[in-house]
């Protein structure tokens, strides 16, 4: 069996529970860069034939080289998968395999090839335009009629479009919910992913008065705008102060003379670099990524592509220096350094864009504030509150979640200290705790044998039950929704770890409401201390429930 994380593990038993309960086959999975999709994409395949041992799977995405990653992956992870590849940029069609690794260009006309497949899985699937009329939509649908019964899971770490939104809403969406999101902050506090850091920059790209077309700025003028020789001797000047001692930087850039320019300057400071766009030649860009991953070059500069799908766990650091009102494309450019690697001890992120400003801290995005940043005339200017964590304006003088007063700030401006108040990082995702596989102490875990929510004057109590044999153990942990700062946080992630989803009701009443939704605690464990007594909750997966609950009440 593939050894899977718990996340990972909870990831497809959400998944088939989505299918289970029935109503439409299509259903979603995020998880964040680096957080081991493809594992779990070569376990689901696993899976499903052991199940059914005559399944047919299709893993589609939409480059060779993710057809090739991917295959890779599959045969790494499950080496006896009857596997093979339908990709007309790698010059193989092999059709008839049980588990089909295929580019959705090469597929989408060739359905009789095919043939009917009971399950498909769709690998970046936040590139899949929401119309039925594009490739992927014939696609599923002409297989959809061969195999009325198929299933179909996307993955993807951004479950948004800046043109049509949420891929699970709307006329023609090919998915109709989310069936598992994992948490960035939650993993990078357990050690999954690799912590990430900002610096204050002192260039900044400005972005006044560029058209958009599509929602997002028009390429053509946002290049003219930031493409200026001063500004980019500036920011690489920076970008190679700060990166002295990183090993692999990314610069992601507004075009192609931009992209060029900043590369030229890169070299100017004395340091190997090279770009990938679009169309350079495959061997040539073949090439570049092989001798950027072994560390023969120390920066790539990009344009339009490795946003996605671009695996270099060395990245520890990323200059963002294209302005994008994109959520997704956002949080996908951040994602290239959330691997880790030995030796990467975080990853830096240098925010010429202004970006963090607009979307908001990259462990706090969801589809909410993307929605928010795609209707918004003027985008969002974020900062976590310091009363709930709730994204808010950086003027604002008042949270409307919680009615935290933010302490006063100076206008916002351009200068460096502005840019250090919004790190990429929300508070709640620092400092990393143990990870949850760590030592254990010395309290063994007691499975619970029944649980249930109970109003409180002041919140809400998790009243958990185990049993000891001769007597009966129960013990309430104290929720405040309604609280600020790290009561809020703990009622949060309480809520998160249950399965309740990433936004949380902001009262008990919600917490209450939602009781019969919520996922069963699996197991307890109290810890007796000289001067006070610690109680942890873990899920029926192993998820540690928050962090350890000290003076944990004996129930009455």
């Amino acid at each position: 069996m593939l050894r899977l994380r718990d996340y990972q593990r909870a990831s497809l038993a959400a998944l088939r529970g989505a299918w289970e309960r029935g109503g439409d086959a299509g259903r979603l999975v995020v998880l964040p860069t680096g957080a081991g999709k493809s594992l779990v994409i070569a376990a689901l395949a696993r899976e499903t034939l052991a199940q059914a041992p005559l399944a047919r799977v299709a893993i589609v995405t939409h480059s060779r080289e993710l057809v090739a990653q991917n295959f890779a992956a599959l045969k790494r992870h499950w080496p006896e998968a009857p596997a093979g590849i339908f990709s007309a940029g790698l010059g193989r069609r092999e059709a008839g395999a049980q588990v089909l690794v295929c580019s959705i260009q090469s597929v989408a006309d060739r359905l009789a090839a095919v043939g009917a497949r009971d399950l498909v899985i769709v690998d970046e699937a936040h590139l899949i335009p929401r119309s039925a009329e594009t490739r992927y939509g014939r696609f599923l649908a002409g297989l959809a009629a061969l195999a009325p019964a198929m299933r179909v899971a996307g993955f993807t770490a951004t479950p948004y479009r800046l043109d049509s939104g949420r891929l699970d809403e709307g006329p023609g969406r090919l998915f109709s919910g989310i069936a598992y999101e994992a948490d960035t902050g939650d993993l990078i506090r357990r050690g999954y992913l690799s912590p990430l850091v900002s610096k204050a920059t002192l260039t900044q790209l400005d972005v006044t008065g560029i058209g958009r077309r599509g929602g997002d700025y028009i390429p053509s003028e946002l290049e003219a705008a930031v493409n200026h020789d001063w500004i980019t001797k500036a920011a690489v000047a920076e970008l190679a102060e700060y990166g002295r001692d990183r090993r692999a930087w990314l610069a992601f850039c507004a075009g192609l003379a931009h992209a060029a320019s900043v590369r030229d300057a890169v070299r100017g400071e004395g340091y190997s670099c090279e770009t990938v766009e679009g169309g350079t030649p495959r061997r040539e860009r073949d090439r570049i990524l092989a001798a950027f991953r072994a560390g023969e070059i120390r920066c790539l500069t990009s344009v339009g592509v490795l946003g996605t799908g671009f695996d270099a766990p060395a990245v520890d650091l990323v200059a963002l220096l294209r302005p994008t009102r994109s959520t997704g494309l956002y949080v996908q450019q951040v994602g290239r350094a959330l691997r880790p690697a030995p030796g990467k001890a975080d990853a830096l992120i240098l925010d010429y864009a202004g970006l963090v400003r607009m979307h908001g801290p990259v462990d706090a995005v969801t589809v909410r504030t993307a929605e928010a940043v795609r209707g918004g005339a003027g985008g969002l200017r974020a900062k976590p509150c310091p009363g709930c964590g709730a994204l808010i304006a950086l003027n604002a003088s008042t949270c409307e979640a919680c009615w935290t007063e933010p302490e006063a700030e100076r206008e916002p401006g351009h200068d460096a200290a502005a840019d250090d108040e919004l790190p990429i990082l929300s508070g709640a995702a620092l400092p990393p705790a143990r990870p949850a596989d760590g030592p254990a102490p010395e309290a063994e875990w007691r499975p619970v044998v029944s649980w249930s929510l109970e109003r409180a004057p002041d919140g809400l109590d998790v009243v958990l039950d185990w049993d000891e044999g001769a007597r009966e153990g129960c013990w309430r942990v104290r929720l405040r929704p309604e609280g600020r700062g790290y009561e809020r946080e703990k009622a949060v992630l309480w809520w998160r770890g249950l399965g309740g989803g990433r936004d949380a009701p902001m009262d008990a009443a919600g917490f209450l409401a939602a009781a019969d939704t919520l996922e069963a605690p699996g197991a307890i464990r109290v810890t007796e201390k000289a001067l006070s007594r610690e109680m942890a909750c873990r899920t029926a997966d192993g998820r540690i429930l928050g962090d350890v609950h000290r003076l944990a009440e004996r129930a009455a």
